[in-house]
């Protein structure tokens, strides 16, 4: 028989796909606990478009990040931490603490997962960060200036 899973399942399969199981387990084990359901024509079709729909938003949402990306390249942000008289942190600058910055100078947002450090922040001074997508990447300054 022919199911639509509704949560993931062991040994069977993950949420939303179509999969064939045994009669017996699907009426007996998956329906009554609700785990999925008879895939008929129009319920295959409605999976399937909820499926394309999905690829479409990741697509795009993939693209906005390109495009973040590119328009952050050689751009710089400044922030202004406490930090020792010799110019060491007393904290490490962490991916959202830039991504705050970003948002705040730049208007433009960027998830942490993008933002990558070669080494760790925790000087003061000018420091390059790494930006990537899935297909872009690009080099971006940040300045820590000692906070007064």
């Amino acid at each position: 028989m022919k199911v639509i899973l509704l949560k993931d399942v062991r040994g069977v399969g993950m949420h939303g796909e179509i999969k064939n199981v045994a009669d017996g387990y699907a009426i007996n084990g998956l329906f009554p606990k609700k785990l999925a359901e008879a895939a008929t024509a129009e319920k295959i079709a409605e999976v399937e478009a909820h499926k394309a729909e999905h690829e479409a938003n990741k697509q795009k949402e993939e693209e906005q990040l390109d495009n973040t990306v590119a328009a952050l390249r050689g751009k710089k942000v400044s922030l202004s931490i406490r930090a020792t008289e010799k110019g060491g942190l007393f904290k490490a600058v962490h991916e959202k603490d830039v991504a705050k910055a970003i948002v705040s100078e730049h208007g433009l947002a960027i998830p942490e997962s993008s933002i990558n450090f070669p080494e760790p922040i925790k000087t003061v001074g000018e420091h390059v960060v790494m930006l990537a997508s899935k297909n872009t990447k690009a080099e971006f300054g940040v300045l820590v200036v000692a906070a007064s």
